[in-house]
């Protein structure tokens, strides 16, 4: 038995890789020591701005005012601002009685009624 051969077989030759350049950058972004303390602080520095612009206030005026009598009341379950209001002033008006009390408490609107909380109500001639 005889071999023929036709030529040599074509060897594959690869092309070497090259690193390319990211089109976009990554997503892991990695701090330094003093990156990580800046970021800190001025994440402290921000939650204490919108503490001080979004927390209860008051404000001092130059005009006289005569404090207004008032009494505590415990909220118990199922009571609304609603039936305190009526309960303090069954004779007046008692959506101004509701504006009283949240204006009193400084709370932010009639559902922020909490159960178990005592709250201030102004008392009114009957």
């Amino acid at each position: 038995m005889s071999t023929i051969t036709f030529g040599q077989a074509p060897q594959l030759v690869r092309a070497p890789r090259v690193a390319s350049a990211p089109s976009a950058p990554s997503a892991a972004v990695r701090l330094t020591r003093r990156g990580k303390i800046a970021v800190l602080t001025l994440a402290i520095v921000a939650i204490g701005i919108l503490a001080v612009v979004l927390g209860p206030s008051s404000t001092a005026t130059d005009q006289v005012g005569t404090p207004e009598q008032t009494t505590t009341v415990a909220v118990m379950p199922g009571h609304t601002l609603w039936q305190i209001a009526a309960a303090a002033n069954p004779d007046g008006d008692i959506r101004a009685t509701v504006d009283d009390i949240i204006e009193l408490n400084s709370l932010p609107s009639a559902s922020a009624l909490q159960m178990g909380s005592e709250i201030a109500v102004p008392v009114y001639d009957k």
